[in-house]
Protein backbone atom coordinates (compact mmCIF):
# COMPACT_ATOMS: atom_id res chain seq x y z
CA UNK A 1 0.00 0.00 0.00
CA UNK A 2 3.08 2.58 -0.01
CA UNK A 3 4.10 2.30 -3.45
CA UNK A 4 4.46 5.43 -5.31
CA UNK A 5 1.42 5.08 -7.48
CA UNK A 6 -1.71 6.56 -5.16
CA UNK A 7 -4.33 3.84 -5.01
CA UNK A 8 -8.11 5.09 -6.05
CA UNK A 9 -9.65 5.43 -2.80
CA UNK A 10 -5.91 7.92 -1.65
CA UNK A 11 -7.05 10.12 -4.96
CA UNK A 12 -9.99 10.87 -3.01
CA UNK A 13 -7.73 12.96 -0.81
CA UNK A 14 -6.23 14.89 -3.88
CA UNK A 15 -8.07 14.72 -7.10
CA UNK A 16 -10.27 18.31 -7.90
CA UNK A 17 -13.74 18.13 -5.87
CA UNK A 18 -16.09 18.78 -8.53
CA UNK A 19 -13.94 15.83 -10.70
CA UNK A 20 -13.93 13.75 -8.32
CA UNK A 21 -17.76 14.39 -7.44
CA UNK A 22 -18.71 13.85 -11.11
CA UNK A 23 -16.60 10.68 -11.09
CA UNK A 24 -18.15 9.21 -7.97
CA UNK A 25 -21.63 10.32 -9.02
CA UNK A 26 -22.14 9.71 -12.23
CA UNK A 27 -21.81 5.92 -12.02
CA UNK A 28 -23.67 5.57 -8.98
CA UNK A 29 -26.46 8.01 -11.00
CA UNK A 30 -26.18 5.44 -14.10
CA UNK A 31 -26.41 2.71 -12.23
CA UNK A 32 -29.70 3.99 -10.17
CA UNK A 33 -30.97 4.99 -13.36
CA UNK A 34 -31.06 1.82 -14.58
CA UNK A 35 -31.93 -0.01 -11.43
CA UNK A 36 -35.20 2.53 -11.91
CA UNK A 37 -35.77 1.74 -15.41
CA UNK A 38 -35.45 -2.16 -14.64
CA UNK A 39 -38.53 -0.88 -11.77
CA UNK A 40 -40.30 1.06 -13.89
CA UNK A 41 -40.43 -1.34 -17.19
CA UNK A 42 -40.85 -4.16 -14.77
CA UNK A 43 -44.04 -2.38 -13.66
CA UNK A 44 -44.62 -1.38 -16.99
CA UNK A 45 -44.69 -5.50 -18.03
CA UNK A 46 -46.46 -6.49 -15.15
CA UNK A 47 -49.53 -4.44 -15.49
CA UNK A 48 -50.02 -5.04 -19.05
CA UNK A 49 -48.84 -8.85 -19.23
CA UNK A 50 -50.73 -8.93 -15.87
CA UNK A 51 -52.84 -6.60 -14.90
CA UNK A 52 -53.19 -3.48 -12.47
CA UNK A 53 -53.59 -5.43 -9.66
CA UNK A 54 -50.25 -6.87 -10.24
CA UNK A 55 -48.64 -3.31 -9.82
CA UNK A 56 -50.81 -2.96 -6.27
CA UNK A 57 -49.67 -6.77 -5.25
CA UNK A 58 -46.41 -5.49 -6.17
CA UNK A 59 -46.44 -2.27 -3.96
CA UNK A 60 -47.78 -4.23 -0.95
CA UNK A 61 -44.65 -6.38 -1.24
CA UNK A 62 -41.99 -3.75 -1.61
CA UNK A 63 -41.69 -2.47 1.73
CA UNK A 64 -41.23 -5.94 3.41
CA UNK A 65 -38.60 -6.53 0.60
CA UNK A 66 -37.04 -3.32 1.01
CA UNK A 67 -37.33 -3.66 4.68
CA UNK A 68 -35.22 -6.76 4.68
CA UNK A 69 -33.08 -6.22 2.19
CA UNK A 70 -32.12 -2.64 3.54
CA UNK A 71 -30.07 -4.81 6.55
CA UNK A 72 -27.80 -5.45 3.86
CA UNK A 73 -27.52 -1.49 2.88
CA UNK A 74 -27.20 -0.50 6.45
CA UNK A 75 -24.38 -2.68 7.23
CA UNK A 76 -22.88 -1.86 3.97
CA UNK A 77 -23.20 2.18 4.61
CA UNK A 78 -22.60 1.90 8.36
CA UNK A 79 -19.44 -0.18 7.43
CA UNK A 80 -18.16 2.02 4.73
CA UNK A 81 -18.31 5.15 6.58
CA UNK A 82 -15.73 3.30 8.55
CA UNK A 83 -13.61 1.97 6.19
CA UNK A 84 -13.85 5.20 3.85
CA UNK A 85 -12.19 7.23 7.34
CA UNK A 86 -10.03 4.29 7.97
CA UNK A 87 -8.34 4.25 4.67
CA UNK A 88 -7.93 7.94 4.43
CA UNK A 89 -6.23 7.48 8.03
CA UNK A 90 -3.68 4.64 6.08
CA UNK A 91 -5.28 2.28 8.65
CA UNK A 92 -5.81 -0.40 6.30
CA UNK A 93 -5.40 -3.52 8.84
CA UNK A 94 -9.22 -1.64 10.24
CA UNK A 95 -10.64 -1.40 7.06
CA UNK A 96 -10.05 -4.71 6.34
CA UNK A 97 -11.64 -6.19 9.62
CA UNK A 98 -14.79 -3.91 8.87
CA UNK A 99 -15.46 -5.78 5.92
CA UNK A 100 -15.11 -9.12 7.08
CA UNK A 101 -17.22 -8.01 10.49
CA UNK A 102 -19.90 -6.86 7.65
CA UNK A 103 -19.87 -9.91 6.03
CA UNK A 104 -20.61 -12.21 8.92
CA UNK A 105 -23.59 -9.90 10.25
CA UNK A 106 -25.46 -9.66 6.97
CA UNK A 107 -25.20 -13.15 6.99
CA UNK A 108 -26.79 -14.28 10.51
CA UNK A 109 -28.51 -11.28 10.11
CA UNK A 110 -31.08 -11.71 7.37
CA UNK A 111 -31.10 -15.35 7.08
CA UNK A 112 -33.16 -15.03 10.03
CA UNK A 113 -35.00 -12.16 8.74
CA UNK A 114 -36.17 -14.30 5.98
CA UNK A 115 -37.44 -17.13 8.38
CA UNK A 116 -38.92 -14.82 10.20
CA UNK A 117 -40.58 -13.46 7.12
CA UNK A 118 -42.15 -16.56 5.85
CA UNK A 119 -43.46 -17.75 8.86
CA UNK A 120 -45.88 -14.89 9.57
CA UNK A 121 -46.07 -14.44 5.93
CA UNK A 122 -49.98 -14.43 5.80
CA UNK A 123 -50.50 -11.57 8.59
CA UNK A 124 -47.42 -9.45 6.84
CA UNK A 125 -49.16 -9.77 3.14
CA UNK A 126 -52.80 -8.78 4.71
CA UNK A 127 -51.19 -5.82 7.12
CA UNK A 128 -48.88 -4.09 4.27
CA UNK A 129 -52.37 -3.70 2.38
CA UNK A 130 -52.65 -7.24 0.86
CA UNK A 131 -56.31 -7.24 1.10
CA UNK A 132 -59.01 -8.14 -1.56
CA UNK A 133 -57.95 -9.16 -4.83
CA UNK A 134 -54.90 -7.97 -4.21
CA UNK A 135 -53.87 -10.91 -0.96
CA UNK A 136 -53.05 -13.92 -3.15
CA UNK A 137 -50.78 -12.26 -6.04
CA UNK A 138 -49.01 -10.16 -3.39
CA UNK A 139 -48.47 -13.40 -1.50
CA UNK A 140 -47.08 -15.09 -4.55
CA UNK A 141 -44.66 -12.34 -4.92
CA UNK A 142 -43.82 -12.14 -1.58
CA UNK A 143 -42.86 -16.20 -0.85
CA UNK A 144 -40.39 -16.38 -4.03
CA UNK A 145 -38.83 -12.56 -3.40
CA UNK A 146 -38.26 -13.66 0.15
CA UNK A 147 -35.94 -16.22 -1.00
CA UNK A 148 -33.03 -14.36 -2.52
CA UNK A 149 -33.09 -11.86 0.74
CA UNK A 150 -29.69 -12.73 2.01
CA UNK A 151 -28.16 -12.54 -1.84
CA UNK A 152 -29.98 -9.23 -2.28
CA UNK A 153 -28.23 -7.63 1.10
CA UNK A 154 -24.64 -9.31 0.52
CA UNK A 155 -24.59 -7.55 -2.83
CA UNK A 156 -26.02 -4.13 -1.38
CA UNK A 157 -23.28 -4.35 1.30
CA UNK A 158 -20.52 -5.35 -1.14
CA UNK A 159 -22.10 -2.51 -3.61
CA UNK A 160 -21.66 0.54 -0.65
CA UNK A 161 -18.00 -1.20 0.14
CA UNK A 162 -16.65 -1.37 -3.24
CA UNK A 163 -17.85 2.78 -3.60
CA UNK A 164 -16.26 3.29 -0.33
CA UNK A 165 -12.90 2.11 -2.10
CA UNK A 166 -13.08 4.60 -4.68
CA UNK A 167 -14.09 2.10 -7.49
CA UNK A 168 -17.46 3.53 -8.70
CA UNK A 169 -17.66 2.07 -12.01
CA UNK A 170 -17.09 -1.26 -10.59
CA UNK A 171 -20.10 -0.60 -8.34
CA UNK A 172 -22.28 0.89 -11.40
CA UNK A 173 -21.80 -2.54 -13.17
CA UNK A 174 -23.08 -4.44 -10.14
CA UNK A 175 -26.04 -2.26 -9.90
CA UNK A 176 -26.58 -2.68 -14.03
CA UNK A 177 -26.65 -6.53 -13.85
CA UNK A 178 -29.71 -7.50 -12.11
CA UNK A 179 -31.31 -4.82 -13.79
CA UNK A 180 -30.86 -5.63 -17.36
CA UNK A 181 -31.11 -9.44 -16.08
CA UNK A 182 -34.72 -8.80 -14.16
CA UNK A 183 -35.87 -7.85 -17.71
CA UNK A 184 -34.63 -10.34 -19.71
CA UNK A 185 -36.04 -12.82 -16.99
CA UNK A 186 -39.19 -10.57 -17.06
CA UNK A 187 -40.01 -10.96 -21.07
CA UNK A 188 -38.60 -15.03 -21.10
CA UNK A 189 -40.84 -15.98 -17.70
CA UNK A 190 -44.23 -13.26 -17.76
CA UNK A 191 -44.73 -13.16 -21.48
CA UNK A 192 -42.78 -16.10 -23.08
CA UNK A 193 -43.60 -19.17 -20.63
CA UNK A 194 -46.70 -16.92 -18.97
CA UNK A 195 -45.92 -17.87 -15.60
CA UNK A 196 -47.75 -14.48 -14.36
CA UNK A 197 -46.79 -13.46 -10.98
CA UNK A 198 -44.18 -16.44 -10.29
CA UNK A 199 -42.20 -15.62 -13.60
CA UNK A 200 -42.41 -11.69 -11.94
CA UNK A 201 -40.68 -12.82 -8.55
CA UNK A 202 -38.66 -15.38 -9.97
CA UNK A 203 -37.00 -12.74 -12.53
CA UNK A 204 -36.31 -10.55 -9.41
CA UNK A 205 -34.89 -13.36 -7.44
CA UNK A 206 -32.71 -14.97 -10.50
CA UNK A 207 -31.46 -11.54 -10.84
CA UNK A 208 -30.15 -10.93 -7.26
CA UNK A 209 -28.28 -14.18 -7.78
CA UNK A 210 -26.03 -12.42 -11.04
CA UNK A 211 -25.29 -9.26 -8.70
CA UNK A 212 -23.80 -11.52 -6.35
CA UNK A 213 -21.98 -13.64 -8.69
CA UNK A 214 -19.99 -10.12 -9.98
CA UNK A 215 -19.41 -8.71 -6.81
CA UNK A 216 -17.90 -11.50 -5.08
CA UNK A 217 -15.96 -11.80 -8.18
CA UNK A 218 -14.46 -7.79 -7.34
CA UNK A 219 -13.26 -8.72 -3.93
CA UNK A 220 -11.73 -12.12 -4.84
CA UNK A 221 -10.10 -11.08 -8.41
CA UNK A 222 -7.54 -8.92 -6.83
CA UNK A 223 -9.47 -5.70 -7.56
CA UNK A 224 -10.35 -4.68 -4.00
CA UNK A 225 -8.03 -3.32 -1.71
CA UNK A 226 -9.56 -5.04 1.53
CA UNK A 227 -8.75 -8.86 0.62
CA UNK A 228 -8.07 -10.44 4.03
CA UNK A 229 -8.15 -13.35 5.96
CA UNK A 230 -10.53 -15.50 7.37
CA UNK A 231 -10.17 -14.48 10.94
CA UNK A 232 -11.43 -11.11 9.91
CA UNK A 233 -15.28 -12.87 9.79
CA UNK A 234 -14.48 -13.43 13.97
CA UNK A 235 -17.11 -10.45 15.44
CA UNK A 236 -14.90 -7.49 17.17
CA UNK A 237 -17.77 -5.99 19.50
CA UNK A 238 -16.44 -2.73 18.87
CA UNK A 239 -16.07 -2.58 15.35
CA UNK A 240 -20.10 -3.98 15.39
CA UNK A 241 -20.78 -1.38 17.96
CA UNK A 242 -20.03 1.58 15.25
CA UNK A 243 -20.82 -0.62 12.03
CA UNK A 244 -24.56 -0.90 13.91
CA UNK A 245 -24.66 2.65 14.93
CA UNK A 246 -23.99 4.07 11.85
CA UNK A 247 -26.09 0.99 9.68
CA UNK A 248 -29.24 2.08 12.52
CA UNK A 249 -29.63 5.33 10.66
CA UNK A 250 -29.97 4.04 6.97
CA UNK A 251 -32.16 1.27 8.44
CA UNK A 252 -33.73 3.43 10.24
CA UNK A 253 -34.83 5.06 6.90
CA UNK A 254 -35.20 1.82 4.70
CA UNK A 255 -37.95 0.33 7.95
CA UNK A 256 -39.50 4.42 7.96
CA UNK A 257 -39.98 3.86 4.24
CA UNK A 258 -41.28 0.84 4.46
CA UNK A 259 -43.62 2.00 7.79
CA UNK A 260 -44.76 4.65 5.02
CA UNK A 261 -45.90 2.52 2.48
CA UNK A 262 -47.81 0.22 4.60
CA UNK A 263 -49.67 3.47 5.84
CA UNK A 264 -49.99 4.69 2.33
CA UNK A 265 -51.51 1.75 1.20
CA UNK A 266 -53.98 1.57 3.80
CA UNK A 267 -55.03 5.17 4.05
CA UNK A 268 -55.12 5.28 -0.16
CA UNK A 269 -57.21 1.31 -0.28
CA UNK A 270 -59.77 3.01 2.56
CA UNK A 271 -60.42 6.27 0.49
CA UNK A 272 -60.52 4.70 -3.08
CA UNK A 273 -59.75 0.97 -3.35
CA UNK A 274 -57.35 -0.35 -5.38
CA UNK A 275 -57.35 2.29 -8.31
CA UNK A 276 -55.65 4.56 -5.27
CA UNK A 277 -52.94 2.10 -4.44
CA UNK A 278 -52.10 1.67 -8.19
CA UNK A 279 -51.66 5.51 -8.34
CA UNK A 280 -49.42 5.10 -5.60
CA UNK A 281 -47.45 2.58 -6.88
CA UNK A 282 -47.06 4.37 -10.32
CA UNK A 283 -45.74 7.44 -7.83
CA UNK A 284 -43.23 5.34 -5.68
CA UNK A 285 -41.87 4.26 -8.97
CA UNK A 286 -41.22 7.64 -10.73
CA UNK A 287 -39.63 8.93 -7.31
CA UNK A 288 -37.26 6.09 -7.44
CA UNK A 289 -36.38 7.01 -10.96
CA UNK A 290 -36.64 10.77 -11.66
CA UNK A 291 -34.04 11.68 -8.63
CA UNK A 292 -31.99 9.11 -9.98
CA UNK A 293 -28.82 11.87 -10.55
CA UNK A 294 -29.76 13.47 -7.06
CA UNK A 295 -29.44 10.12 -5.08
CA UNK A 296 -26.13 9.22 -7.62
CA UNK A 297 -24.74 12.86 -5.84
CA UNK A 298 -25.64 11.61 -2.78
CA UNK A 299 -23.96 8.31 -3.06
CA UNK A 300 -21.04 10.08 -4.88
CA UNK A 301 -20.47 12.44 -1.67
CA UNK A 302 -20.35 9.95 1.00
CA UNK A 303 -16.91 8.04 0.35
CA UNK A 304 -15.19 11.56 -0.40
CA UNK A 305 -16.64 13.26 2.58
CA UNK A 306 -15.84 10.54 4.63
CA UNK A 307 -11.89 10.24 3.57
CA UNK A 308 -11.62 13.82 3.37
CA UNK A 309 -12.56 13.88 6.68
CA UNK A 310 -11.08 10.90 8.57
CA UNK A 311 -7.70 12.45 6.30
CA UNK A 312 -8.29 15.51 8.65
CA UNK A 313 -8.41 18.00 5.21
CA UNK A 314 -11.44 20.11 6.25
CA UNK A 315 -11.37 22.49 3.66
CA UNK A 316 -12.17 20.06 1.30
CA UNK A 317 -14.79 18.34 3.45
CA UNK A 318 -16.31 22.01 3.55
CA UNK A 319 -15.90 22.21 -0.47
CA UNK A 320 -17.62 18.37 -1.50
CA UNK A 321 -20.88 19.30 0.63
CA UNK A 322 -21.00 23.20 -1.24
CA UNK A 323 -20.63 21.55 -4.72
CA UNK A 324 -22.85 18.84 -3.81
CA UNK A 325 -25.52 20.68 -2.92
CA UNK A 326 -24.64 22.86 -6.26
CA UNK A 327 -24.99 20.05 -8.34
CA UNK A 328 -28.08 18.16 -6.92
CA UNK A 329 -30.02 21.59 -6.61
CA UNK A 330 -29.50 22.45 -10.18
CA UNK A 331 -30.36 19.19 -11.32
CA UNK A 332 -33.61 19.13 -9.18
CA UNK A 333 -35.23 21.84 -10.87
CA UNK A 334 -34.56 20.12 -14.30
CA UNK A 335 -36.36 17.02 -13.33
CA UNK A 336 -39.55 19.16 -11.42
CA UNK A 337 -39.78 20.89 -14.87
CA UNK A 338 -39.24 17.35 -16.87
CA UNK A 339 -42.37 15.91 -14.75
CA UNK A 340 -44.47 18.79 -14.59
CA UNK A 341 -45.22 19.16 -18.31
CA UNK A 342 -45.46 15.25 -19.00
CA UNK A 343 -47.57 14.10 -16.10
CA UNK A 344 -50.61 12.47 -18.01
CA UNK A 345 -47.72 10.70 -20.51
CA UNK A 346 -46.04 9.55 -17.76
CA UNK A 347 -49.22 7.61 -16.00
CA UNK A 348 -50.41 6.73 -19.32
CA UNK A 349 -47.26 4.73 -20.01
CA UNK A 350 -48.09 2.25 -16.97
CA UNK A 351 -51.94 1.39 -17.51
CA UNK A 352 -54.99 1.92 -19.84
CA UNK A 353 -56.89 2.78 -16.93
CA UNK A 354 -58.53 6.12 -17.55
CA UNK A 355 -59.85 6.75 -13.90
CA UNK A 356 -55.78 6.16 -12.41
CA UNK A 357 -54.13 7.94 -15.30
CA UNK A 358 -56.06 10.98 -14.09
CA UNK A 359 -55.48 10.83 -10.79
CA UNK A 360 -51.38 10.00 -11.13
CA UNK A 361 -51.47 13.04 -13.40
CA UNK A 362 -52.52 15.23 -10.60
CA UNK A 363 -51.07 13.67 -8.25
CA UNK A 364 -47.56 13.52 -9.68
CA UNK A 365 -47.40 17.44 -9.73
CA UNK A 366 -48.17 17.70 -6.12
CA UNK A 367 -45.56 15.46 -5.04
CA UNK A 368 -42.63 16.48 -6.66
CA UNK A 369 -43.24 20.39 -6.84
CA UNK A 370 -40.64 20.60 -3.85
CA UNK A 371 -37.77 18.21 -5.27
CA UNK A 372 -35.67 21.26 -6.57
CA UNK A 373 -34.99 21.74 -2.79
CA UNK A 374 -34.92 18.12 -1.47
CA UNK A 375 -31.18 17.85 -2.03
CA UNK A 376 -30.26 19.97 1.16
CA UNK A 377 -32.13 17.82 3.35
CA UNK A 378 -30.77 14.30 1.40
CA UNK A 379 -26.59 16.04 1.46
CA UNK A 380 -27.12 17.40 5.01
CA UNK A 381 -28.23 13.78 6.38
CA UNK A 382 -25.73 12.02 4.80
CA UNK A 383 -22.58 14.67 5.89
CA UNK A 384 -23.43 13.64 9.51
CA UNK A 385 -23.31 9.57 8.52
CA UNK A 386 -20.26 9.86 6.24
CA UNK A 387 -18.03 11.65 9.63
CA UNK A 388 -19.42 8.59 12.15
CA UNK A 389 -22.29 11.35 13.36
CA UNK A 390 -24.85 8.56 15.07
CA UNK A 391 -27.11 11.06 16.43
CA UNK A 392 -27.32 13.83 13.93
CA UNK A 393 -27.56 11.59 11.05
CA UNK A 394 -30.23 9.39 12.59
CA UNK A 395 -32.37 12.62 13.59
CA UNK A 396 -32.09 14.54 10.28
CA UNK A 397 -32.49 10.99 8.34
CA UNK A 398 -36.07 10.25 10.08
CA UNK A 399 -36.87 13.81 9.83
CA UNK A 400 -38.68 13.94 6.66
CA UNK A 401 -40.66 10.25 6.47
CA UNK A 402 -40.82 10.16 10.15
CA UNK A 403 -41.40 12.77 11.77
CA UNK A 404 -43.55 15.10 9.33
CA UNK A 405 -44.72 13.41 6.66
CA UNK A 406 -46.29 10.49 8.36
CA UNK A 407 -48.12 12.29 10.46
CA UNK A 408 -49.31 14.76 8.00
CA UNK A 409 -50.67 11.67 6.50
CA UNK A 410 -52.46 10.68 8.98
CA UNK A 411 -53.81 13.35 9.96
CA UNK A 412 -54.72 15.64 6.63
CA UNK A 413 -56.83 12.68 4.36
CA UNK A 414 -59.52 13.30 7.26
CA UNK A 415 -59.32 16.93 6.44
CA UNK A 416 -59.20 16.73 2.40
CA UNK A 417 -59.84 13.17 1.59
CA UNK A 418 -57.20 11.73 -1.01
CA UNK A 419 -55.90 15.37 -1.83
CA UNK A 420 -54.42 15.57 1.76
CA UNK A 421 -51.97 12.43 1.28
CA UNK A 422 -50.60 14.09 -1.85
CA UNK A 423 -50.01 17.42 -0.11
CA UNK A 424 -48.48 16.12 2.81
CA UNK A 425 -44.94 15.39 0.23
CA UNK A 426 -44.37 19.12 -0.69
CA UNK A 427 -45.31 20.02 3.04
CA UNK A 428 -42.77 17.60 4.24
CA UNK A 429 -40.26 18.21 1.75
CA UNK A 430 -40.09 22.28 3.04
CA UNK A 431 -40.16 21.73 6.35
CA UNK A 432 -37.46 19.04 6.50
CA UNK A 433 -35.42 21.06 4.28
CA UNK A 434 -35.29 24.30 5.97
CA UNK A 435 -34.31 22.20 9.39
CA UNK A 436 -31.55 20.55 7.98
CA UNK A 437 -30.16 23.51 6.38
CA UNK A 438 -29.75 24.96 9.98
CA UNK A 439 -27.63 21.66 10.85
CA UNK A 440 -25.65 21.87 7.97
CA UNK A 441 -25.01 25.69 8.45
CA UNK A 442 -23.99 24.97 12.36
CA UNK A 443 -21.10 22.01 10.46
CA UNK A 444 -20.05 24.49 8.58
CA UNK A 445 -18.82 26.93 10.88
CA UNK A 446 -17.41 24.18 13.38
CA UNK A 447 -15.24 23.61 9.59
CA UNK A 448 -14.01 26.88 9.09
CA UNK A 449 -12.89 26.79 12.95
CA UNK A 450 -11.29 23.64 12.27
CA UNK A 451 -9.88 25.33 9.25
CA UNK A 452 -8.14 28.57 11.31
CA UNK A 453 -7.00 26.63 14.23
Amino acid sequence: MNSKQPTKSQLLGTDSIPALLIQQALPASIGILVMSLNILVDTIFVGNWIGSIAIAAINVVLPVSFFIAALGMAIGIGGSSIISRALGADNYEKARKVFGNQIAVTLVITILSVVFGLWFMDSLVYSFGGKGAIFEPAKIYYRIVLYGVPVLALCMMGNTVIRAEGAPTHAMIAMLIPSVGNLLLDYILINKLEMGMEGAAWATTLSYGLCFVYVAWFFVSGKSELVGTLKDLIPDWLILKEIGGLGFVTLSRQAMSSVLYLILNNVLFELGGEESVSVFGIIGRMMMFALFPVMGITQGFLPIAGYNYGAQKWERVREVIFTSIKFACGLGVLIFLGLFFFTLEIASIFTDNTVVIEETSFALKLVFIAVPIISIQLIGAAYYQAIGKVIPALLLTLLRMGFILIPLILILPSIYGELGVWISFPIADVLSTVITAWYLWVAMKKLKLEITV
